[in-house]
């Protein structure tokens, strides 16, 4: 049985056409410059993270982009790369922090563990208006998505009760390092925009439902990876596993593994098909592995009779 999937209202509302495209680059780094603030309901007290690593190319420029858009930043993410990490949060006797410049935190541990320093050391239990989780080298849609560590990283804040973002850069193909690193730019101009949405339609209250994030794809757009964007889409996670492993014996005890991409048909309103049509994929997210009520009916009925 195909579960029916439905977009909460929040995320609707954010997809309405005021909201499509992107802002050139150019424009946003003059505004920076001006010091000019468009459309800024309110500066927000935001933590950043990431599983790139706090040195990273994606989070050094959301840090720029959303300090220079009046917010104030911190980040506290991974001190070396946590790709693939999940939701994952370390059970240690201790965790090495660095502290190497005035708001940069790195944590040696995973963005769960990075999040929840920040949240209880950094923030001293002063939570912030928004966990922003990028943005991340490569796309997390479909199966991606649930063993992301840049997901990760937004599902510890909302753990907490934080509001989360996560932003990935990539199209569905094995990402080129250099036209990725150049989307990173129009990811944050469309993130810096996303934000204000969200905080001029909170007002002085929360940014989102309680228990919902936004998982946000921005694909690579032209041959310099700087272009704009189709348009953005209310999308939910694509079932498909994107990527398929090959193990080969090596005869030793030990067995080679490849991965390559392997790409289906992407289902109808999902994330796989946003980002192939070059459209920023905006796909609610909850901390939990609820299914919801019809899920919920199905499973009980099953149950029905049964005893231990």
């Amino acid at each position: 049985m195909q579960r029916k999937r439905v977009l909460p209202l929040a995320t609707l509302l954010l997809c309405v056409p005021g909201l499509a495209g992107t802002v050139p680059a150019a424009a946003a780094q003059d505004g920076a410059a001006s010091g000019a603030v468009s459309g800024l309901a309110r500066p927000l007290r935001i933590l950043l993270t990431n599983d790139d690593g706090y040195n990273a190319p994606g989070i050094r420029l959301a840090f720029a982009r959303l300090t220079a858009a009046g917010h104030d930043v911190t980040i506290v993410a991974p001190l070396t790369n946590q790709s693939g990490a999940g939701t994952k949060t370390s059970n240690v006797p201790s965790v090495t922090v660095r502290h190497p410049e005035p708001k940069v935190w790195a944590v040696d541990g995973t963005p769960g563990d990075a999040v929840a320093f920040g949240l209880s050391a950094v923030f001293d239990g002063n939570a912030p208006d928004l966990v922003v989780s990028g943005t991340n080298f490569g796309p997390n849609v479909a199966a991606l998505a649930t063993h992301s560590g840049t997901v990760g990283g937004a599902v510890a804040g909302l753990e907490s009760g934080v509001p989360a973002i996560a932003l990935s850069t990539g199209g569905v193909t094995a990402p080129d390092p250099v036209t990725t690193v150049n989307a990173m730019g129009p990811t944050l101009d469309f993130a810096v925009k996303l934000i204000d949405r969200l905080s001029a339609r909170a007002g002085s209250g929360p940014l989102l439902p309680a228990g919902v994030g936004l998982n946000v794809n921005h694909p690579v757009v032209g041959a310099d990876g700087k272009g704009t964007a189709a348009g953005v889409a209310a999308t939910f996670q694509d079932p498909q596993q994107l990527l398929k492993e090959d193990f080969t014996d090596a005869g030793d005890g030990t067995w080679k593994v490849g991965v390559k991409v392997d790409l289906r048909t992407p289902a109808r309103g999902g994330d796989v098909e946003a980002v192939s049509a070059g459209k920023i994929a905006v796909s609610p997210i909850n901390a939990d592995w609820n299914t919801g009520p019809a899920d919920f009916a199905v499973t009980r009925a099953l149950m029905a009779g049964l005893r231990p």
